[in-house]
């Protein structure tokens, strides 16, 4: 059952004009539809991959003696029984009214996980104004413009935080369908006999369905009782007498199939070491941020002084996505074999890692007190705020005075900070910066 979260707040504070711009934010919107009450409009929302129902309630009249108003309350208490989320709307405009302390006296009693959400505020100029009189409630806050948009995105972003435990869409369809392996490299590299070394004989496939290319295969296979979608990609292991053609058709298959990928094993010649063919697939899983594991396969075939020298070189070549895994593998004598698996599993969990925007924003202080960025043109970059807005991989989006004055040393400094301290090793991370406006 996905999460419930529950609009209340008494009337004419903007609780219909939230409800409708949390639903039409993000185009995941699944369906908007009327309730079994006239009063009570129910819809469902997807924001970063996480599904949630949203509940907009009639205004509450806690004290009111029509029917009309004690209907509307019924019906708001029903919903806010079931919530896992409310989020108490009041007018920023308007003050702290004492309608406004008797709902938040009824939301105490119910015991409920609880967002304020101060309305009508339409800038970063007016909160500090505006919800001054909000703090005593006891909630905590956040400022937003429902007839504008201000805030909204970061609103939800809240709202995801706030909510218990809920799986996204990624994790239901690694549940239900499989974790999707793609394994690419160049002819003869020993992708036919990894699969088999990791999978076992066809005996193991227990279903094959046509993939969404025109020549590539799914192979659901079962492992240890567990699927794994296998992306298989004839394409790249065809053979060609002008390596031009070659080096085309190979990267088209590499982008039409990693970008169906969970995690993609890149295999690479230990004899040969990384080619330039491999550069270029590498270039471009890093451009897509698809997460990548460097198998260096038939080390059997190498000395102790050769593997030394192989690894050094893997090392370099890889110096600007360090954060790569690389198992150097054997499929003669299955040398790394049993930790590919795992290791992808481990891979595609820290790819879905959340991580709350307080804790982010206490290493921007940290960063900014220890390691001021650059002047540059004679400006000073001012950060605002940091907040994550993706999974699968990480996406965080800095919010600054200038976008301009960013230097691609301090991004890289910015991202190794998240990556060690969040314990973010492995995979890719989005990082953007945006001006507040």
């Amino acid at each position: 059952m996905i999460p419930l979260v529950v609009i209340l707040g008494r009337p004419n504070v903007g609780k219909s004009t939230l409800f409708n711009r949390l639903l039409k934010k993000k185009k995941s919107l699944t369906h908007n539809l009327p309730g079994v009450t006239r009063d009570n409009i129910y819809g469902e929302v997807i924001h970063e991959k996480v599904k949630f129902a949203l509940v907009d309630t009639g205004g509450l009249v806690l004290e009111g003696e029509d029917e009309f108003e004690k209907e509307i309350l019924v019906q708001a208490e029903e919903a806010l029984s079931d919530a896992d989320l409310v989020l108490f709307v009041v007018d920023g405009k308007d003050g702290l009214t004492p309608q406004d302390k008797e709902v938040a006296r009824l939301l105490r009693q119910a015991n409920k996980n609880t967002l304020l959400v101060v309305n009508k505020v339409d800038g970063f100029e007016q909160e500090d104004l505006l919800i001054s009189d909000f703090y005593g409630l006891g909630f905590p806050m956040v400022a937003v413009s429902a007839a504008h948009g201000y805030n909204v995105r970061f609103l939800l972003d809240q709202v995801v935080e706030n909510l218990p435990f809920v799986q996204s869409k990624d994790n239901i369809q690694m549940e239900e369908q499989g974790l999707k392996l793609c394994v690419l490299g160049r002819p003869n590299v020993g992708k036919s006999s990894l699969v088999n070394e990791l999978f076992g004989r066809k005996k193991q496939i227990v279903s094959s369905v046509p993939g969404t290319t025109r020549d590539c295969v799914d192979l659901v296979i079962e492992k240890n009782g567990r699927h794994y979608i296998l992306i298989d990609t004839p394409g790249v292991r065809r053979k060609s007498n002008i390596e031009g053609s070659l080096e085309r058709f190979s990267v088209l298959r590499a982008l039409k199939t990693s970008k169906r990928s969970d995690i993609v094993f890149l295999m690479v010649d230990a004899l040969e070491g990384i080619c330039h063919q491999d550069k270029k697939l590498i270039s471009f899983l890093q451009r897509e941020h698809i997460p990548f594991i460097v198998l260096v396969n038939k080390i059997d075939l190498l000395k102790e002084n050769e593997l030394k020298r192989i690894k050094e070189e893997i090392a370099y070549e890889l110096r600007f996505c360090s954060y790569v895994p690389v198992v150097f593998t054997s499929t003669v004598t299955r040398a790394g074999m049993g930790s590919l698996v795992p290791l992808a599993e481990k891979v595609w969990e820290k790819s879905g890692i959340r991580i709350s925007t307080s804790e982010l924003n206490r290493l921007l202080r940290e960063v900014q007190h220890k390691h001021q960025p650059p002047i540059v043109r004679g400006k000073r970059l001012k950060f605002y705020y940091v907040t994550q807005t993706d999974v699968y991989p990480p996406e965080f989006v800095f919010f600054v005075n200038n976008p301009s004055l960013i230097k691609a040393s301090y991004k890289r400094f910015l991202e190794n900070k998240i990556r060690n301290l969040f314990n973010l090793e492995m995979v890719p991370l989005k990082i953007y910066f945006r001006g507040r406006s």
